[in-house]
């Protein structure tokens, strides 16, 4: 007998996958694709998870489509492909959001609510959408079984995590060793990237940013840098965040960036000085015009322009000929425990912006962290009362105490409702 199949006069893809979802929830076919094969031969797939604590978007249906090619083709390969589904139940957002609507801090947590209370009122909005994620999931034709998910707020999830440390512990393959995570001083608490990616997390925002002046030393690896015996040369580095300058205790330069000497003077002393930076950057820290000026008629000048100052480039090297040339500490508050102060190689040292050296501070940055392992170098820390390594700002985002006149001070001055407020002062 031959089989019949539904025409279509034309297409409607909408009223297709109406009929298409309503056949596999007639037929079971999700469940029976999983049921009607052997669990000797299993695919497990977990769920990402998402987090119904907000709206789905289309990313979601871009990334479930890629997941669900995966299980699709392990399913048409004759395997028992079990979906389970998850809810990402935790993170700073969920609790921010709660204290945003019932108006309280951290500090009201156990006064002016309890406990049990305000996590109960976690639990709930960090599932408040949970309808329009199902809604999606079954809509998108996503196989993925929602009627038993893991939810990690959940002692059994939470429990399942604890086991998995436990056996890591006794394989001896847990170490402790230290990372370079975002913090908050005003959430008192670290931050993962996933939430630092959410919307609304960045916003466009005016900064001070500086140039270090990074007086190089004179001795064997240096020589070729100095034309003169008391000629003082410094390597030129910009930064975003000066505030990690006592921090500093590398400097990176890209092994086949090309370096150009300087000859000029000092744009605040006016005293005679060479500086170090890219070729590729020139043009931003000086004016061609002022290129091979007269060096003797401004130096006698009483009243110095700092728009015409002259300048000379007097050599050329690579980023791979400065490596190993060491400098002065910039801020020499406090001292680190090895090796320090030196010109390494970055992979990721670039001359789009800047002067295509990058000031480092292991403390303060992931790169820097990796860069300063890989080449030796310490970083600048004190010691907790257990004698672990702290960064030389606080979790309230003040110096420690032994920076002179910087112990004790927020590393930012911050702007509020009526205008910028030293929060410096106490």
């Amino acid at each position: 007998m031959a089989a019949k199949y539904k025409s279509y006069k034309k297409l409607d893809l909408t009223e297709t996958d109406k009929e298409v979802l309503e056949f596999w929830k007639k037929n079971r076919i999700f469940e029976r694709s999983v049921e009607e094969r052997s669990k000797d031969n299993s695919f497990v797939f977990y769920e990402g998870p998402p987090s119904a604590n907000g709206k789905p978007g289309i990313h979601h249906v871009m990334a479930r489509t890629v997941k669900d090619t995966f299980c699709r083709y392990r399913t048409m390969k004759g395997m028992r492909v079990e979906r389970k589904a998850g809810w990402d139940t935790h993170g700073l957002p969920i609790e921010l959001k709660v204290e945003k609507e019932l108006g309280i801090t951290k500090e009201d947590i156990g006064t002016k609510i309890s406990v049990d209370e305000y996590n109960k009122q976690c639990r709930e909005t960090v599932m408040r959408f949970t309808n329009e994620w199902n809604d999606l999931t079954t809509q998108m034709g996503y196989w993925v079984d929602l009627d038993d998910p893991y939810i990690t707020y959940t002692n059994d999830y939470i429990e399942s995590v604890w086991n998995i440390l436990q056996r890591l512990y006794k394989k001896g393959l847990l170490y402790k060793g230290y990372t370079i995570q975002p913090y908050s001083p005003a959430a008192g608490t670290g931050l993962s990237s996933h939430e630092l990616n959410q919307p609304g997390c960045y916003k466009d925002v005016s900064d001070t940013t500086a140039v270090g002046a990074f007086k190089i030393k004179k001795d064997d690896a240096s020589a070729f840098l100095f034309a003169t015996e008391d000629e003082d040369v410094r390597f030129l580095a910009w930064t975003t965040t000066p505030w990690t300058l006592p921090s500093n205790t590398a400097l990176a330069v890209g092994a086949k960036v090309t370096y150009v000497k300087v000859r000029t003077f000092n744009p605040y002393t006016f005293l005679p000085m060479t500086v170090v930076l890219a070729e590729d950057l020139l043009g931003k820290w000086f004016d061609a015009k002022n290129e091979n000026g007269d060096f003797e008629a401004f130096a006698s000048e009483e009243k110095k322009n700092r728009k015409n100052i002259p300048y000379t480039v007097t050599a050329k090297h690579t980023g791979k000929e400065l490596a190993g040339v060491s400098y002065e500490q910039l801020m020499p508050f406090l001292q680190p425990k090895g090796d320090a102060f030196k010109v390494i190689v970055g992979d990721f040292v670039t001359t789009s912006d800047g002067t295509g050296i990058v000031h480092i501070a292991p403390t303060f940055g992931a790169d820097d962290k990796r860069v300063a392992d890989q080449n030796g170098i310490a970083a600048l820390t004190v010691e907790d009362e257990r004698g672990n390594p702290l960064p030389l700002v606080d979790k309230q985002g003040k110096f420690v105490d032994g920076m002179g006149e910087l112990s004790g001070r927020y590393v930012k001055d911050y702007k509020d409702e009526d205008g910028y407020t030293d929060v410096n002062v106490d």
